[in-house]
């Protein structure tokens, strides 16, 4: 039996089209005010290079940058991140 794999779990969950990430953008902005646009560039499809490239602007954990995300995303139409 496969040993249960946590973060290919959340990467497989995780999915930003580029019409959601506009509005994300603009919370992680108001959010994290030092972010860069190029901290901030993003492509559909390039989930796994955001995560990393904000780990490290945030210096932050996997799960903390990936928690943020989807909860940025489930609460997409609220201001607040």
């Amino acid at each position: 039996m496969p040993a249960f794999c946590y973060f290919c779990s959340i990467m497989a969950e995780l999915s930003i089209s580029n019409q959601d990430w506009d509005r994300l953008k603009i919370k992680l902005k108001r959010k994290y005010n030092h972010l860069s646009d190029e901290d901030l560039s993003y492509q559909a499809g390039q989930e796994e290079a955001l995560i990393q490239r904000l780990m490290v602007r945030l210096n932050r954990k996997r799960e903390y940058v990936v928690f943020t995300l989807t909860k940025g995303l489930v609460n997409i139409d609220n201001n607040r991140l």
